[in-house]
């Protein structure tokens, strides 16, 4: 189902719909991030998805990680809170959904790199090489709070 991604944007279609979600910025020993290539919008992106009922964040988390990217994690901290009213993603079947993110830290325990049937591509990269890489505002701006220590409240 492929999206699109307004934030603060006048022209954005009205949000019908707030759904809890995570994303994890996975940090390798060597310092590398672990990255996926979306198929909904050909973007860079962390890991992370929608919270299902009987789960935690952190569960979430660790959850969506392993289902995208075949690594498993454990959860080590928070990179910070996101929910911008005006950050909404507008989705081909009408959802248009307000943003309501949490951004955890994790760690890598195992597991084989593989792609998902939402991603097309999986990788780890240095911080240098996430700055030339496509991937939306609200994703570097994660990865830049990240950077800064957070944690951050949006």
């Amino acid at each position: 189902m492929p999206r699109r991604d307004y934030e603060d944007d006048p022209n954005a279609p009205k949000a019908n719909s707030l759904v809890p979600a995570a994303s994890v910025v996975v940090v390798g020993d060597d310092g590398r991030v672990l990255l996926q290539r979306r198929a909904d919008n050909g973007m860079w992106a962390l890991p992370g998805g929608v919270m299902e009922l009987g789960e935690s964040l952190a569960q979430c988390g660790i959850r969506e990680t392993q289902e995208e990217t075949g690594i498993r994690i454990e959860i080590t901290g928070i990179v910070g809170t996101y929910t911008n009213p005006g950050h909404v993603f507008a989705y081909d079947d009408g959802e248009v959904r307000q943003e309501f993110s949490i951004c955890l830290l994790g760690r890598p325990l195992g597991g084989e790199l593989h792609v998902s049937d939402e991603s097309f591509e999986v990788a780890w990269f240095t911080l240098e090489e996430t700055d030339a890489l496509p991937m939306v505002a609200s994703i570097r701006k994660r990865l830049a709070d990240w950077r800064a220590g957070g944690p951050v409240v949006r």
